[in-house]
């Protein structure tokens, strides 16, 4: 059988899926104090969410969003570790370039970690600040910012 990956928006009944992926990468990617902070944000129905899902299975979510053509956030992006290594990462951060662009979003803002910092690099952004201890114990926090127009020649 073939492994079928495909993508849709995130809706109410994904929530519980969405959460065991979460808990899957604890501690190793999130610090456990923001499964809540995941769980509130997955209550709202957040527009510009998507889950991937492998032969019919949640295996992945993520999202971009915004109200600005200056910036769009990267949401809450998370790949079940069974499912790491096959080209997801690569998947939601070229389906979410692509829809920046196609609406001329400027730059994507990444609140990482110094863990998965290195993978969001890969694909041009670039370090702003680092908060250690910013998301829990032992998981430094990571601002970063991937430009998307190139610079204004100087005038």
């Amino acid at each position: 059988m073939k492994n079928e990956i495909s993508f849709r928006a995130y809706t109410p009944s994904d929530k519980d899926s969405c959460l065991q992926v979460f808990d899957s990468n604890c501690p190793a990617y999130f610090a456990t104090n923001e499964r809540e902070d995941y769980a509130n944000f997955l209550e709202c129905n957040p527009t510009g969410y998507e889950v991937c899902l492998l032969n019919n299975n949640i295996i992945g979510a993520y999202g971009l969003s915004g109200s600005s053509l200056e910036f769009y956030s990267l949401n809450w992006i998370l790949i079940s570790p069974n499912a790491q290594g096959i080209g997801v990462g690569n998947q939601f951060m070229h389906r979410a370039i692509s829809k920046a662009q196609q609406l001329n979003v400027a730059q994507i803002k990444i609140a990482a970690s110094h863990l998965s910092a290195p993978f969001f690099a890969k694909y041009g952004a670039i370090e702003i600040s680092a908060t250690p201890d910013g998301w829990g114990i032992g998981m430094h926090r990571i601002e970063m910012e991937l430009n998307l127009l190139p610079p204004s020649p100087l005038k």
